[in-house]
């Protein structure tokens, strides 16, 4: 057996002495023991409350965590032995700090299950090795990055440090440190044992009354269609017998696309081949932390003695052909793709290149669209879980995410924010497009250690989905953004088209050439005011002083009808939309904790015969709702899933492309809109959240007097059809107003501006609306039962743990999110969303505070607080507001503007 293994089985001697056939099992798949024997290790139930398929490190910790939170009926089925498939050869390294606090957090419960529970759980060591962690910079900008990521860390108690390159040779001899800008060394970081760790897992779970099996591969999931017409899970087959559940968790890592096709559920990851070496003995390289080169895309991992050397190429190999065969398996390694990794280990630690290879580990990884797992019920079948496309990061996130997918399992939602890893965040029209799934996935690989920038825009499988207005505002130098598979303006420039994806010139493909949009791109990632503030500025200001107009059209437009329509609504709903039919109301949908799945608006409608698709046929109540197109796959699900929950009797429709929309914003807007509308926009005719069907210029559409930038303004929801000619009679009647076109850039700024929320930044399911100031979308005050009342109640009770503060500080100093927050010195939370408040002239920030003595997070507590911001490392002094520091009195969006607001805006705009 190579050194190399000898040290990772010397390190769990405890575990293979209590179970050699798992070690017989990998030294047989590496050439050594001929393993003999096939079949079940153990006789299948009939029956379980769950099924985990997959023994990697996502099965292993979610059948843990399901059985230590009290379901003991749990099996974990695998096909071959534990960690057979891709976890076995995994570099096992451990981060703590990433640009997310969510990850953040899923990190700190994986190490703490690691490094601490399981051992006191067991009695086994799972073989973490605490050698702490180096980030290297070579520029600026990545240290600016490094910088952020601790201030982020400060919050948590997570200790890290910025060296200089001088203290970093201290630190690490062997380092070639010339080229340093500094580095970040993080001293609680370090290495898991992937063999250790699962075999620990599954004896612990065990322990608690799970069933843990191998050798049983799956042959096929059993689907039922209930009285409503919801396909449910029913059972798993294998040839060894049938196991009758509910639920189905599939962990099957790069095989989850094939067991998802047994339950017809799609599942979006593609297979790469991922590698790394091993060295000979270095000589003065023991103890060490490990390191992660992100510029030059390596990474070197403390093998004992030796280094582990991997790394993200541009030009990885794809696995076609799954085998289902594949165990304890490698490919032969592509020296002409890998080679690029040794260069840039041996330029950071030059003896390397007088060290020999001892051996060369290259199997399968599986990678997603935007490098985030998939986890989550799927929206095709109810009890089908996943939890696999975890893009080489399964060990490191595998204790985090088994306890949320557990939770998720048991009480229908994970605990913390996994929207960003649900796969409901994807389109349903994207996640069998196997061109997207492809492009997305190769980009968000080779980007994987690229600086995150705040206005980062993928450039592959652009242009899948466009509204009427794309070409015209394509010709008006419109540079757009890509959510949920839409083109949506960012902001306007000149030269912003979107190209065809060129694979960043891998593959013998050529890469596109005087590429405009790319170059535009590449000026926006900095961590200072991007050099298109100003671009942002003018939108932001024209809308506040004339008129702007925002292209909207990727929102979600629903219709919820049907005979229990308005019981479903006033269940679904947080607020009271059971207004007269006319009324739009702005809502929140919340889960069973109170936490927002979503913020809204939701417009009553008239009976009445089908005017498709502005109307609905309706003989009863019927409601149409518009929801943020970048989270319309979540909303709808989530409507769903509660209907079917429920047993209500509705149909939810989508009409999201069959109409575009336009948001007619400023205090110019009624003059503009008023020359193209047949019905009077006054305030007594036309009040503030209401609607009507009208007229513009000969074509139907339903307008809406609603703001999301705190102005006067009427969003116009229009059929495809009558999109353009709408639109230009809009810009035709703004002409001597200096109407123009503005982009959600803008839009980001001035909601922070004006203190409204955007759902998934400063409002996620893991916040109450009453910690997120949004307690007038709840109808306390009614008795009327609503899904997270009871949540609410209690909580309200109780008084506030924590909650949202608004913060402006005076130095012209950019935030984007994640800044630290202190009170009186002490770290309180952190920032969840900042920009720019061009009005206002201040730099805005919206962050979540706890009171660090575990009390009551009121005004007075606020009030009597010195609180400072740190970014980057550097402290800045910050002005607390209980409410929005433009507009606090809501004037404006009335359409009562002062006399002299001119004068005020030339003051302000100074």
């Amino acid at each position: 057996m190579e050194e190399w293994e000898k040290m990772s089985v010397s390190r769990c001697a405890k575990l293979i002495e209590t179970y050699p056939k798992r070690l017989t099992a990998v030294i047989a798949a590496k050439g050594g023991v001929e393993e003999g024997g096939s079949g079940p290790t153990k006789p299948l139930p009939k029956s379980a409350e769950a099924v985990v398929i997959g023994g990697g490190s996502l099965g292993c910790q979610t059948v843990y965590h399901l059985a230590k939170m009290g379901m003991t009926n749990v099996v974990l089925l695998e096909r071959d032995r534990l960690t057979a498939g891709t976890t076995w050869h995994t570099a096992g390294l451990l981060w703590q700090l990433r640009p997310s606090d969510v990850e953040v957090e899923l990190l700190a419960h994986t190490r703490q299950v690691i490094s601490h529970d399981l051992e006191q759980e067991t009695g086994l060591e799972t073989g973490w090795i605490q050698n702490g962690g180096l980030f290297i910079a070579s520029n600026k900008q990545r240290l600016d990055e490094y910088k952020r990521l601790m201030s982020l860390g400060k919050v948590y108690g997570i200790e890290s440090h910025v060296l200089s390159p001088a203290e970093t040779k201290d630190l690490y001899p062997l380092m070639n440190v010339d080229d340093l800008y500094g580095t970040l060394y993080v001293p609680k970081d370090g290495t898991m044992d992937p063999a250790g760790t699962c075999t620990t897992l599954s004896r612990a779970a065990t322990a608690r009354g799970a069933t843990v099996i191998e050798n049983c591969p799956v042959t096929g999931i059993q689907v039922s269609t209930d009285d409503m017409g919801v396909k449910r899970v029913k059972a798993v087959e294998t040839f060894h017998g049938t196991i009758q559940t509910p639920v189905v968790v599939n962990c099957a890592g790069v095989w989850a696309a094939k067991l998802g096709e047994m339950a017809g559920v799609k599942v979006p990851l593609v297979a790469m081949h991922h590698a790394y070496v091993v060295t000979e003995r270095i000589e003065g390289i023991q103890n060490m932390p490990n390191v992660r080169d992100h510029d030059a895309s390596v990474y070197l991992r403390l093998q004992g003695d030796a280094l582990s050397v991997g790394g993200y190429e541009q030009n990885p190999v794809f696995w076609d052909k799954v085998s289902d065969k594949f165990a304890f398996s490698l490919f032969d390694l592509d020296w002409d793709v890998f080679m690029q990794h040794i260069e840039g280990a041996i330029n950071r630690v030059p003896a390397l290149e007088q060290t020999g290879i001892k051996s060369t580990v290259c199997g399968p990884e599986s990678f997603t669209a935007d490098h985030k797992p998939l986890m989550g019920e799927a929206p095709e079948v109810r009890g089908f879980f996943l939890g696999c496309g975890f893009n080489s990061a399964g060990m490191m996130l595998g204790g985090g995410c088994g306890r949320e997918l557990a939770h998720w399992i048991i009480h229908g939602r994970p605990e913390k924010d996994m929207y960003g890893y649900d796969i409901r965040r994807f389109h349903h029209s994207l996640t069998d497009n196997n061109k997207w799934i492809r492009e997305r996935s190769h980009e968000s690989y080779a980007k994987n250690y690229s600086v995150v920038f705040p206005f980062d825009e993928p450039l592959a499988s652009r242009n899948m989905r466009t509204d009427p207005f794309h070409k015209v505002l394509t010709e008006q130098g419109c540079v757009f953004q890509e959510r949920h598979g839409w083109e949506r303006p960012g902001w306007f420039n000149q030269d912003g088209a979107v190209l065809d994806y060129d694979w960043y010139g891998a593959y013998d493909i050529s890469k596109n050439q005087n590429y405009k949009y790319n170059e535009l791109l590449g000026k926006e990632y900095t961590f200072d005011y991007p050099p298109h503030h100003h671009v942002i500025k003018n939108e932001c200001l024209s809308c506040r002083h004339g008129v702007s107009v925002f292209n909207m059209s990727y929102f979600g437009k629903f219709y919820l009808t049907g005979p229990d329509a308005k019981k479903a609504a006033d269940w679904l709903f947080s607020a009271d939309v059971n207004k007269i039919p006319g009324s739009t109301v702005y809502t929140c949908m919340l889960n069973k904790r109170g936490g927002s799945e979503a913020d809204l608006t939701v417009s009553r409608l008239e009976a009445g015969a089908a005017n498709l698709p502005l109307a609905p046929e309706a003989n009863g109540d019927a409601y149409y709702l518009a929801i943020g197109g970048g989270v319309a796959e979540h909303n709808w699900n989530h409507i769903k899933t509660v209907l079917q929950d429920e047993g209500l009797n509705c149909q939810l429709t989508d009409y999201s492309e069959d109409m575009g929309m336009i948001s007619i914003q400023g205090p110019k807007s009624r003059e503009v809109l008023q020359e193209i509308l047949d019905t009077d926009l006054s305030n007594e005719a036309f009040p503030f959240s209401t609607h009507k069907v009208c007229n513009a210029v000969g074509h139907k559409v339903r307008a809406m007097r609603l703001s999301f930038v705190g102005e006067l303004g009427w969003e116009l929801h229009i059929p495809k059809d009558s999109c353009l000619p709408v639109y230009q009679a809009v810009m035709a009647a703004g002409a001597k107003h200096s109407i123009i076109n503005a982009g959600y850039r803008a839009i980001d700024s001035l909601s922070i501006e004006k203190g409204y929320r955007h759902w998934h930044a400063d409002l996620r399911p893991d916040d109450t609306p009453l910690e997120a100031g949004l307690a007038f979308t709840c109808k306390m005050k009614s008795t009327i039962p609503f899904l997270g009342r009871a949540s609410l109640e209690k909580q309200k009770a109780e008084g506030l743990r924590r909650r949202i503060v608004c913060f402006t500080i005076d130095e012209k100093v950019p935030m984007f999110g994640l800044e630290a927050i202190f009170r009186n010195g002490v770290p309180v939370g952190h920032l969840r969303r900042s920009d720019y408040g061009f009005f206002i002239d201040k730099q805005i920030g919206y962050g979540y505070i706890r009171n660090p003595d575990g009390g009551v997070v009121n005004a007075d507590f606020i009030k009597s607080g010195k609180f400072t911001l740190e970014r980057m490392g550097v402290v800045y002094e910050a002005k607390p507001h209980l409410k929005s520091p433009f507009d606090p009195s809501n004037n404006r969006v009335k359409g009562i503007y002062p006399d002299n607001y001119h004068n005020v805006y030339k003051a302000n705009a100074q």
